[in-house]
């Protein structure tokens, strides 16, 4: 009598036939890295040509000037470059950091605490994200203005901490991520709501916490407006103002156009450096975190 394989087990007749490859969808997400890469290839084939080669050599062709165009950038204005790059990390590090604290507690607490006014709270945030940043930037910089505080640092970092959407970013993800027994159970241990959060919650989040930072690094990272409209000390801009200052200049001055490009090159590299690193921490397994607690 021949054997014949139970329902739901695979028999052993043969391998299972592979799943083919959509051409289409395939096609499309090649399609959206050329897109996507086009110019990045071409900033950094741009900053290696000098300036002669700059408008004269085909627009993929590489060229000698790389060292020349770093030299001559890093001497510009005494390393003004330098500056920028610094104001621009502490903005966009600084700024990211706090915003992922308190988008982490806010969303937190949201999610997992029941009190008068919390839905209320939660709508409140779903309307703010609905509210463009350009709408915000001149009421943001009278404020400032009446309170002292335009054209310095917290001008900039301040307005970046409080962030509707990464709120909503880490209450979703902290209604998945943290099952309501876990936190109960560690109750019933004699856990208090702080150690609940610091020994539980957090290693959960973590994940989240990762995503939420990304986002408002970069976001802050590529912000020119808040500070364009809030500073006017050039040695607090970041660095899109300053290259920015740079491209009005080169209007008059054509040879800093490889300054901008070479910049502009320069300042993709902690983003890329970033993602490389933080990639790690994106973890599948919502429940590692509690285990290894």
């Amino acid at each position: 009598m021949a054997a014949t394989a139970l329902p739901g087990t695979r028999g052993h007749a043969g391998p299972s036939p592979r799943r083919p490859v959509g051409i289409v969808p395939t096609a499309v997400l090649v399609l959206g890295a050329i897109y996507t890469l086009f110019p990045v290839s071409w900033v950094v084939v741009a900053a290696t040509k000098s300036k002669a080669e700059l408008f004269s050599t085909s627009t993929f062709a590489p060229g000698t000037g790389l060292l020349s165009n770093l030299a001559d950038l890093f001497a510009y204005r005494d390393g003004v470059f330098w500056l920028w790059l610094l104001n621009t990390a502490l903005y966009a590090g600084g700024g990211a950091a706090l915003s992922t604290a308190v988008s982490t507690i806010s969303g937190y607490a949201l999610a997992k605490y029941s009190f008068p006014g919390r839905n209320l709270i939660f709508n409140l945030l779903i309307g703010g994200i609905l509210v463009p940043s350009v709408v915000l930037a001149i009421p943001q910089y009278l404020l400032f203005s009446k309170a002292g505080l335009a054209d310095t640092y917290w001008s900039v970092l301040l307005p970046q901490i409080l962030h509707p959407y990464s709120i909503y970013l880490a209450r979703i993800y902290a209604q998945a991520a943290i099952p309501a027994s876990l936190l109960e159970a560690g109750r019933l241990d004699g856990a208090g709501e702080w150690r609940l959060l610091r020994r539980v919650a957090l290693p959960l989040l973590t994940p989240g916490m990762v995503t939420i930072f990304l986002f408002q690094f970069v976001a802050i990272w590529n912000n020119f407006l808040l500070p364009f409209i809030m500073l006017g000390d050039d040695h607090k801009f970041p660095l899109t103002v300053g290259l920015y200052t740079l491209l009005a200049a080169g209007a008059n001055q054509p040879s800093l156009y490889n300054l901008i490009i070479t910049g502009t090159m320069l300042s993709l590299i902690p983003l890329i450096a970033l993602f490389l690193t933080m990639q790690r921490y994106w973890r599948t397994d919502l429940s590692g975190g509690a285990v290894k607690s």
